[in-house]
């Protein structure tokens, strides 16, 4: 209920290209993928291995331009608790429908799999970027979760 009622305002705040190395020290470096090559920093330090696989068809796509591990700095705010998407994506202009996508990657598609809180965080998730398509762009930005690099193409063609 507390979703269904939720409004996201618009608001001046932007996030600083800072917010990619504010708070960077002390990564465990042990999680990090191979170097990279597409990705906005040379490594991404990776939370399973579903997005240890996700990396590596994201930095050989030649769909994608660019994309991001998301920092822990880049929060929505929710009811339940700041939440924190995983990916920034952006494709080439003119071979897919969105150019810019939002990911949470998780291993199980199943709701069942994810904790409550979690799935009321991406459903709060889900509004903020529907009302940002509605207010400031047009359908540019698209959110969902993904369990693959395939889904995602899937989900942005």
């Amino acid at each position: 209920m507390i979703v269904e009622h939720l409004e996201y305002d618009d608001v001046a705040d932007r996030y600083d290209v800072g917010i990619f190395t504010a708070n960077q020290s002390g990564q465990d470096f042990s999680r990090a993928t191979e170097k990279l090559k597409n990705h906005v920093y040379d490594y991404a330090i990776v939370d399973s291995n579903v997005e240890r696989a996700f990396v590596k068809e994201l930095d050989t796509s030649s769909e994608v331009v660019v994309y991001a591990k998301l920092p822990r700095g880049f929060l929505i705010p929710t009811p339940v608790g700041d939440y924190n998407p995983d990916w920034a994506i952006s494709f080439k202009e003119g071979t897919v429908k969105h150019i810019y996508f939002v990911a949470e990657t998780k291993g199980s598609m199943s709701s069942l799999k994810l904790r409550e809180i979690e799935q009321i965080k991406i459903e709060c998730a889900r509004k903020f970027f529907d009302e940002l398509n509605q207010k400031i762009t047009i359908d540019n930005v698209k959110y969902d979760v993904v369990d693959s690099y395939v889904r995602l193409l899937d989900l942005v063609r």
